[in-house]
């Protein structure tokens, strides 16, 4: 977790999510294992209930409880950006999205990242692929 921090600190990852908390006017705390949690998020992009940008989960609504799986599903995109050098994930993270959007018609049933976060975890269902 000591290593994901570093990179997403020094890919400027977190320091992005922390700018974009605070541009959504969220209250930011830090949270378990170098994560920093968001809560209250105001701006309508994206439209996701919850988010994770570098080391910063953000949340519109109330702090999600550290074991929920939503909390774990956000966490290990955090991960996910350490291994994808920060930023670059989210143009990485948008062409899953629209390879899953053709498949499936759905933009996380196939998308790679959803994926490997865990599906259920993030309130995504697997659906089958497009005849």
């Amino acid at each position: 977790m000591r290593i994901r921090q570093a990179v997403n600190l020094v890919n400027g990852s977190t320091v992005a999510g922390l700018g974009v908390a605070a541009l959504g006017r969220a209250t930011v705390t830090r949270g378990p294992d170098g994560l920093f949690t968001g809560t209250g998020y105001r701006l309508p992009v994206p439209p996701a209930p919850s988010f994770c940008l570098g080391n910063v989960i953000i949340t519109r609504g109330a702090v999600l409880p550290v074991r929920s799986p939503v909390f774990r599903h956000e966490a290990r995109h955090a991960t996910q950006y350490a291994w994808c050098g920060g930023l670059a994930m989210i143009p990485l993270y948008l062409a899953a999205a629209g390879v899953s959007w053709v498949l499936t018609g759905d933009a996380g049933a196939r998308n790679v990242f959803e994926r490997q976060a865990g599906l259920a975890d993030g309130g995504y269902t697997d659906k089958p692929l497009r005849p």
